[in-house]
C-alpha cells in the first residue's frame, strides 16, 4: 500500500507565497514521477506541474515563472514553491505519483488534497 501525504496549504494574501510538500510512503520500488494537480470550485482537476525521476519538469502556462517544483528522491518527497499567488490559484491541490510497487506493477496514486486559499 502506498500513501501520499500533503502538507503546507492555507490562507495567504495575493502576492504571497506558500510551499506545499508531499511525501510518499509504503511499498515503493521506484518513483517515475510526482506532481501536483489542482481543482478549483466548479472546475475540473488540472495539471499544475510534474517532475520526472530524471528531473524533467513541465508547468501549466498559468503558473510558469511563479511556481517551482522540486523533489528529494531520498525522501520520496516533492515540493511546490508557490510565489506571487493570485486569487485564481485558490483550489484544492492534489499530489500525484507515478510509481512502481513491484515487478511490472506500475501504478498511479493520489493524495487527499490540501486547500490553498488566496484572498485578502
Amino acid at each position: 500500500q502506498v500513501q501520499l501525504v500533503e502538507s503546507g496549504g492555507g490562507l495567504v494574501q495575493p502576492g504571497g507565497s506558500l510551499r506545499l510538500s508531499c511525501a510518499a510512503s509504503g511499498s515503493i520500488v521506484s518513483i517515475y514521477g510526482m506532481g501536483w494537480y489542482r481543482q478549483a470550485p466548479g472546475k475540473q482537476r488540472e495539471l499544475v506541474t510534474f517532475i520526472t525521476s530524471g528531473g524533467s519538469t513541465n508547468y501549466a502556462d498559468s503558473v510558469k515563472g511563479r511556481f517551482t517544483i522540486s523533489r528529494d528522491n531520498a525522501k520520496n518527497t516533492v515540493y511546490l514553491q508557490m510565489n506571487s499567488l493570485k486569487p485564481e490559484d485558490t483550489a484544492v491541490y492534489y499530489c500525484n505519483a507515478d510509481l512502481s510497487v513491484g515487478v511490472l506493477r506500475r501504478e498511479n496514486y493520489w493524495g487527499k488534497g490540501t486547500l490553498v486559499t488566496v484572498s485578502s
